[in-house]
């Protein structure tokens, strides 16, 4: 296995890609799919301010959302990327079908995460005569935080899975390298070496959101 100083250069510039992607839409995705999945937890039936029609209406549409395949997305997306960005090519522009995808399930993510906190803290709070927002801010979101870093590690990593499938339509990072050299052109060691770099990058992805909720969690302590 022999690789030139281009091939290199290429490679370096995927992983940077890669990693502008994988930020920049976790960042995006965690802004939008925190809210929504509040919202999801406070008015759901058992909730702290249930209400059927906004809790039913918002699971179906993040329903809608999450049982939409990523290869899909990416194209169905392409008049709302070029409106965006201005461009359906490269990095930047997969931020936007990365973001539509994401959004949804760590939605889903944070409301699992959120219903792990017992009732009775949540009735403590209530009967100190806590407001719904600082029960969320003060009670729900800390004591949920080991499962919520525990999720996004696993949010983190499906985005970056995601982010290779932009490969096929030009959007950059290590899975247009792969697909067109690896597969393209037959350049198996090309291909080897890209996925050994994702897998290190899921690798320090889940260790260190792992020594994070360890560290969170009080009840390691």
């Amino acid at each position: 296995m022999s690789f030139d100083s281009q091939i290199l250069t290429m490679l370096l510039t995927g992983l940077q890609e890669t990693v502008f992607m994988v930020a920049l839409s976790s960042l995006l995705s965690y802004l939008i799919g925190i809210p929504l999945g509040i919202l999801l937890i406070v008015t759901d039936k058992d909730g702290i301010q249930p209400n059927g029609i906004i809790n039913t209406v918002l699971g179906i549409i993040i329903n809608l959302m999450r049982s939409v395949p990523f290869i899909i997305m990416l194209l169905a997306a392409l008049p709302l990327t070029r409106f965006i960005v201005r461009t359906t090519l490269g990095p930047k522009a997969v931020v936007v079908p990365l973001v539509l995808a994401a959004a949804p399930y760590i939605a889903r993510m944070v409301e699992s995460s959120l219903k792990e906190v017992g009732a009775g803290v949540v009735e403590a709070a209530k009967s100190m005569g806590a407001s719904n927002f600082q029960i969320v801010r003060k009670v729900m979101l800390p004591e949920a935080k080991p499962s919520l870093l525990m999720g996004a590690a696993i949010s983190i990593t499906t985005i970056l899975g995601y982010s290779t499938m932009a490969g096929f339509v030009g959007g950059g990072g290590l899975g247009t390298l792969a697909i067109n050299y690896g597969y393209y052109r037959y350049q198996t060691d090309v291909m080897l070496v890209t996925v050994v770099v994702l897998v290190i990058i899921v690798q320090l992805i889940q260790e260190s959101f792992l020594w994070m909720a360890r560290h969170a969690d009080k009840r390691a302590r």
